[in-house]
């Protein structure tokens, strides 16, 4: 029977990874470098695939073992069965998952700001400086009427 225990480091080693990727992240955020972002993504992605992958088999080997499948479960086995150096490995690997979260809400809030700022720039695009609300742009992306033309003819 496989321990519990077994995933802890390559969880440990795969969420200092997705660390890194997401301070990569911030980093392009704050550059609004759409380019770097697209090529993180994927890499991003797989890695949370891998976490949930090997604690999907932390999850088996718990229950295997007659405890809950779950993080709940992880800390009774412990309880029961832990030595030292498991319960220092998971204790870290919960610390760094606390990092994951916080660099993820900050990553959103850039995020969030980038889209505002985005929105911005279309409204500014879509109303011209004295217009009430005739559009520049119509939601095609092409050119819309502004109305009636005030323009005069001369002849």
């Amino acid at each position: 029977m496989t321990s519990p225990a077994t995933t802890l480091r390559d969880e440990q080693q795969l969420i200092a990874s997705l660390i890194d990727t997401m301070q990569q992240e911030q980093a392009f955020l704050i550059r609004a470098d759409s380019e770097g972002l697209s090529g993180l993504t994927p890499h991003k992605a797989e890695l949370v695939q891998q976490m949930a992958a090997l604690a999907a088999r932390r999850h088996q080997a718990l229950a295997a073992a007659g405890f809950p499948p779950s993080e709940s479960g992880m800390e009774s086995w412990l309880a029961a069965h832990g030595d030292d150096a498991a319960r220092s490995a998971r204790r870290e690997l919960l610390a760094r998952t606390t990092d994951a979260k916080e660099l993820n809400r900050v990553n959103g809030m850039l995020i969030n700001k980038q889209m505002n700022h985005t929105q911005t720039a279309i409204n500014a695009m879509r109303t011209p400086a004295g217009a009430a609300d005739s559009g520049v742009y119509g939601p095609s992306g092409q050119a819309a009427a502004s109305g009636p033309s005030r323009r005069f003819v001369v002849g």
